[in-house]
């Protein structure tokens, strides 16, 4: 059996739903796709991955792709988010096992109002 694209990501809320709502949709801008309460969750679209955040679901952590590390994140920070760290490279994939070879992946870390951790990544040339 071969698995297919992720579908889903499950993150817990920390008890407050609409804490968590303001945050996905507001500062990382991504498309709330519908609220249901009872049972108190929430979807959203991130770039074709549905994120559920629940109560109930434990912590975790999310890697979004950005084409400019510097630039996606300044424009976070303008929007309320406090990095952990400055930019780092995580791995240099000189084979292209990930992708393109001689390539390097980037990061920053921050957290969300759950203590879920979160992560924008950069893909560049070595």
């Amino acid at each position: 059996m071969i698995l297919g694209k992720l579908h889903q990501v499950a993150l817990t809320c920390g008890g407050d739903l609409y804490v968590m709502i303001g945050f996905y949709r507001d500062a990382l801008r991504l498309s709330l796709l519908g609220r249901f309460d009872p049972p108190g969750i929430a979807f959203f679209d991130a770039g074709g991955v549905r994120l559920l955040l629940s109560p109930e679901a434990p912590v975790a952590s999310l890697y979004f792709r950005v084409s400019d590390l510097s630039e996606t994140g300044g424009e976070l920070m303008k929007r309320g988010i406090v990095f952990k760290d400055d930019p780092v490279m995580v791995h240099r994939d000189d084979a292209g096992q990930f992708g393109e070879p001689d390539a390097e992946e980037w990061t920053r870390f921050f957290d969300d109002p759950a203590g879920n951790l979160v992560a924008i990544v950069e893909r560049r040339r070595a």
